[in-house]
């Protein structure tokens, strides 16, 4: 969204104007599809076990894939999962290209630029995108998971070193900075930011709905706008989202008409942060 007020990106640019070297199915994916996951890519994960059952690369804890193999397994495919823009599939493949768009239209490396336009700014001193042997978390916790009657530290995985759709480490002090901001819009305007929070629709002019072998029933409809769930809870507007990996799990449900906002960060994978931040939102909320 910085890049396009910066006039950088268009929303509706083709994939493939920021990647030549795509191959052509890339020209139907636009930066919006990306955006509010319409863009039918396989998810990356799903071709990481196709290529290691094939005896490719095999991926662990010590050999991460990084955002440039993410690119390159997508290179290798022909066509997508469904038409873009015809179907609602969540996807972390778009949101490591998305990562990957801004330093390719930037010029800068995307932890780079999010301390430049976002970090810095807010104040959010505590806050980076992650790289092994280039930076730093100081006083972070570590993922844990229960095996059997015992806690165990489950922390990265092959997958915890692409950046796009999950590379950032922060604090609740810094996210309530970023709160702040998406508040006071002090980063992009209120006629800006409508744009992330309109429910993304399919080219057919239907709602989206969520797909099999997700985590809510097939069929039923998901209101998704850039980066934010963005249904209602008891005729509230809101947003939100969740997130997991090897033994985290977090959620951040912000209610923008009462000025309330709800984080659970946990790093143990016996919790339900989502069911957690429910409790708090149905007494709280409820009163209003």
């Amino acid at each position: 969204m910085l890049l396009v007020h910066d006039g950088k990106l268009r929303y509706d640019e083709p994939l493939t104007e920021v990647f030549r070297d795509f191959p052509a199915y890339g020209k139907a994916i636009t930066i919006r599809h990306l955006l509010n996951h319409t863009s039918g890519l396989a998810d990356y994960e799903a071709l990481m076990e196709q290529q290691e059952r094939n005896g490719g690369t095999r991926w662990t804890e010590e050999n991460q894939i990084q955002d440039a193999d993410v690119l390159a397994l997508l290179e290798r495919e022909n066509k997508t999962q469904f038409a873009p823009g015809t179907k609602w599939a969540y996807s972390n493949s778009g949101y490591v290209l998305l990562g990957l768009v801004i330093g390719r239209v930037s010029g800068k490396p995307f932890g780079d630029f999010l301390r430049e336009r976002i970090f810095a700014p807010l104040k959010m001193n505590g806050t980076l995108a992650y790289e092994r042997g280039k930076n730093e978390v100081s006083n972070r916790a570590y993922g844990h998971s229960r095996v059997s009657d015992k806690w165990e530290q489950t922390d990265q995985s092959s997958t915890s070193a692409t950046l796009g759709d999950g590379g950032v480490y922060s604090s609740l002090e810094d996210l309530a900075n970023w709160d702040g901001a998406l508040a006071s819009h002090a980063l992009r305007s209120e006629s800006e930011m409508r744009s992330a929070l309109t429910p993304a629709t399919l080219a057919s002019g239907a709602d989206a709905m969520w797909p099999r072998d997700s985590d809510r029933p097939e069929g039923t409809p998901v209101s998704y706008g850039f980066g934010w769930f963005v249904d209602p809870y008891l005729g509230h507007a809101r947003m939100w989202h969740y997130g997991d990996t090897r033994g985290f799990h977090t959620y951040i449900e912000r209610f923008t008409d009462e000025d309330m906002t709800i984080v659970v960060l946990c790093n143990r994978t016996d919790l339900d942060p989502e069911a957690l931040a429910g409790k708090i939102s149905a007494v709280i909320v409820a009163r209003q």
